[in-house]
C-alpha cells in the first residue's frame, strides 16, 4: 500500500478533529501519523495525516472530507514538492563507556540532549521522515528504551 500525506484545513471547532478522523476509520485505514496545529489565521487549524491505502480509496477520502462542512480545503501532498518536518525524542542505554560513540552520532544528526541519566541518554532530532528513520536505525544497536515520534508537519513549495 502506498503512502498518502494529506493537509486538511479546517474551520477550528470542537469536534471537527472526531470528524475527520471518523471518515478514515471508517473506511478501515488506520492513521500513521496526524499532526494538528493552529496556522495564522486564528480561527483556522491545519491537520496533516498520514495513511497508508490505495488511490482509489483515497481519492473518496479526500470527495468525503470536502463534503464536511468545517473542512476549507483539502490538500494532498503525497506527489507535489513540499517541506516536511518531525520530531523524535530517544531514550537510549549509555554505558559510560558507549557515551562519546552516542554523542558523536548525536552531533552528526544535530541532536539535542534532551535528558541524561546514570544509565540512559534521551536525543532529540528534528527532520524530514528519512533523517529521523535514518537516526533511529542508527541507535537501535545501544538499545533504545523508549521512542516518541511527533506527527508530521508538512507545507507546499512555492
Amino acid at each position: 500500500m502506498k503512502q498518502y500525506v494529506i493537509s486538511v484545513k479546517v474551520e477550528n471547532r470542537f469536534g471537527v478533529l472526531a470528524r475527520v478522523a471518523g471518515l478514515f476509520s471508517a473506511r478501515g485505514y488506520n492513521i500513521d501519523s496526524l499532526a494538528v496545529s493552529a496556522t495564522e489565521q486564528e480561527d483556522v487549524s491545519v491537520m496533516t495525516i498520514v495513511v497508508r491505502g490505495d488511490d482509489r480509496v483515497i481519492e473518496q477520502v479526500k470527495k468525503q472530507l470536502n463534503k464536511l462542512i468545517d473542512v476549507i480545503k483539502v490538500s494532498d501532498h503525497t506527489c507535489v514538492p513540499t517541506v516536511e518536518r518531525e520530531l523524535v525524542l530517544v531514550k537510549v542505554t549509555a554505558p559510560p563507556v558507549k557515551r562519546p560513540e552516542i554523542y558523536q552520532l548525536g552531533e552528526i544528526f544535530r541532536a539535542d540532549i534532551a535528558d541524561i541519566s546514570n544509565k540512559t541518554i534521551t536525543l532529540g532530532v528534528k527532520g524530514d521522515p528519512d533523517h529521523i528513520n535514518n537516526f533511529i536505525e542508527l541507535l537501535k544497536p545501544y538499545g533504545i528504551k523508549e521512542l516518541m515520534r511527533t506527527g508530521r508537519v508538512s507545507l507546499l513549495k512555492e
